[in-house]
């Protein structure tokens, strides 16, 4: 059976893959074009099996919050290359994900992967793509806040983005939550706050400040004490709230946002990143 250049272009358009990709899956179908498509599929899930020990380094980081914002997820599609990552199909590919998990306020990213887009589930999505790019394609990370008010931003080139949530909503708040959210892709805070710093983090940071007061000479029975003065050093730069503003470092976040309104305060926050 011969096969029309306008059928290999109409499944191209249908699938995304390949000229010579499509026109081997009509030939194999004899033109059957929900067949073909199959195909490609199959072919997919076959390269996503002969690439699972392939390093997907690279990918794309972005984010979006829910018409009430009450809801921000951010979600990272990683491929193996930087030129992928860059194309605009993969861009626009990784934007309908997101979209469709805002949509639905997915809850985490086993909710996302099940969720049903175009006849195919994401995480069936995700394994198409595979065979469309010839990259291996992953659903690297997923993210959600949920909140009184929520808040997105993602930085220029699509390799950072954070969410944050806030205690309060309101338009004058706008500002507030866009500061927010930069500061947290700028400075990559470890916790929101003192409280939240896990107990292994403040255990590593009083070994690591004894030690250095030690190879300084520090007399043994002070180790602990200085080190104690470290980790609140620690907890001020490396702790959201505590952070200084980076518009303002005379202020920390919380009394930047004191300042915005009084007892506003961020309740969550996350950043997905590209290493």
């Amino acid at each position: 059976m011969k096969i029309t250049a306008q059928q290999v272009n109409d499944l191209r358009k249908r699938t995304g893959a390949g000229m010579m990709d499509c026109k081997k899956a009509l030939v194999e179908t004899e033109g059957d074009m929900e067949k073909a498509i199959d195909v490609l599929r199959k072919k997919g899930q076959k390269v996503a099996a002969k690439r699972a020990d392939r390093d997907a380094a690279e990918g794309v980081v972005l984010a979006k919050v829910s018409s009430d914002n009450k809801y921000a997820a951010a979600v990272m599609v990683n491929c193996e290359t930087d030129f992928v990552a860059k194309n605009s199909d993969f861009i626009a590919f990784t934007k309908s994900i997101l979209d469709v998990a805002v949509e639905n306020k997915a809850a985490n990213i086993d909710a996302l992967k099940a969720i049903v887009l175009n006849g195919r589930t994401v995480e069936e999505l995700v394994m198409d793509q595979t065979g469309v790019i010839g990259e291996k394609i992953q659903l690297g990370r997923f993210e959600i806040i949920e909140a009184e008010s929520a808040y997105s931003y993602i930085h220029p080139g699509n390799r950072i983005a954070t969410i944050a949530g806030f205690n309060k909503a309101g338009e004058n708040l706008a500002d507030a939550g866009k500061d927010v959210v930069m500061q947290i892709a700028a400075m990559d805070p470890v916790a929101l706050d003192k409280e939240s710093v896990s107990d292994e983090t403040i255990k590593r940071e009083i070994e690591i400040g004894m030690d250095q007061a030690r190879q300084e000479g520090k007399p043994e029975a002070m180790l602990e004490k200085i080190a104690l003065g470290k980790l609140n050093k620690f907890y001020k730069e490396n702790t959201l709230v505590n952070q200084s503003f980076i518009k303002d470092s005379k202020s920390s976040v919380s009394q930047y946002l004191d300042s915005v309104e009084k007892g506003l305060t961020v309740t969550g926050f996350k950043r997905l990143a590209l290493a």
